[in-house]
């Protein structure tokens, strides 16, 4: 029978692939036949050079690399997912934020995306065919004050750049979708919860369960696996989602209360 999603024949580049989502969509990406290249800030001691590269995407001239050695090696690209993205950001609501907490929140969340679309997005474009997942978050629709408000600001900047960019290069074939995530239970979401519960003299459990009460609960009881994030990213990027482009796929157990 022929399985429900093949990527063979598919040439991916993949960011922030070698930890938590990004690792479980690059693991689930080759399985089902791609060709995958992704990078980190530092290589693992597993990964071959031919699918790998140590770059900091928070930097022109490390999106850059990235997108040269991503053509070396593959070739055409026919799908690009952004992974890459977190926060650095200190307790304390919007007063602790300063201009270069605030750069860079942005220029880790937002810019590296928009310079790796400009570097290879026009390739696409010029074939007629492409993939471009962003993947943004719940935080954009759902900030938390103390903490992500830059973090925030700055996944509704990348939704809002990937919409516009949707609107523009849809018509010459190239599809841009979004996947906003909520809580996903990473390694590090499990160091976080470890650290919450021995703070408040209990346990991990007890610590995943104050992160819940923090989004307001999530109806399903628990955070979404890397699994289960990089299988929508996968069908997404799939010629089964062939009619898809322009949306943003909410992934985060019931987190967010309204449609």
């Amino acid at each position: 029978m022929t399985p429900f999603l093949d990527l063979s024949g598919k040439n991916a580049l993949i960011t922030s692939g070698t930890r938590g989502t990004g690792a479980a969509t690059v693991s689930l990406f080759r399985e089902l036949g791609a060709r995958v290249f992704t990078c980190a800030r530092s290589a693992p001691s597993t990964m071959p050079e031919d699918q790998f590269m140590a770059a900091d995407l928070t930097t022109p001239e490390g999106t850059s690399a990235l997108a040269e050695a991503a053509r070396r090696h593959l070739g055409e690209i026919d799908i690009i997912v952004h992974l890459l993205g977190g926060s650095s950001a200190p307790a304390g609501g919007f007063a602790a934020l300063g201009d270069a907490q605030w750069s860079r929140e942005l220029q880790l969340n937002l810019m590296p995306a928009v310079r790796l679309d400009r570097a290879l997005v026009p390739h696409m474009v010029s074939r007629g065919s492409g993939v471009v997942i962003h993947v943004t978050s719940i935080q954009s629709r759902l900030p938390l004050p103390e903490a992500t408000t830059a973090y925030a600001a700055a996944k509704a900047a990348l939704s809002t750049y990937s919409k516009s960019l949707s609107k523009e290069v849809s018509p010459r074939g190239v599809r841009v979708v979004r996947v906003s995530p909520g809580w996903i239970e990473t390694e590090a979401a499990v160091a976080l919860a470890q650290r919450l519960g021995e703070e408040a003299g209990t346990d991990m459990a007890d610590g995943k369960r104050r992160i819940m009460a923090s989004l307001g609960g999530i109806p399903i009881g628990r955070p979404s696996s890397p699994g289960e994030v990089a299988s929508l990213i996968a069908f997404l990027a799939s010629d089964r989602a062939a009619s898809i482009t322009g949306s943003e796929f909410v992934i985060d157990g019931g987190t967010i209360p309204t449609a």
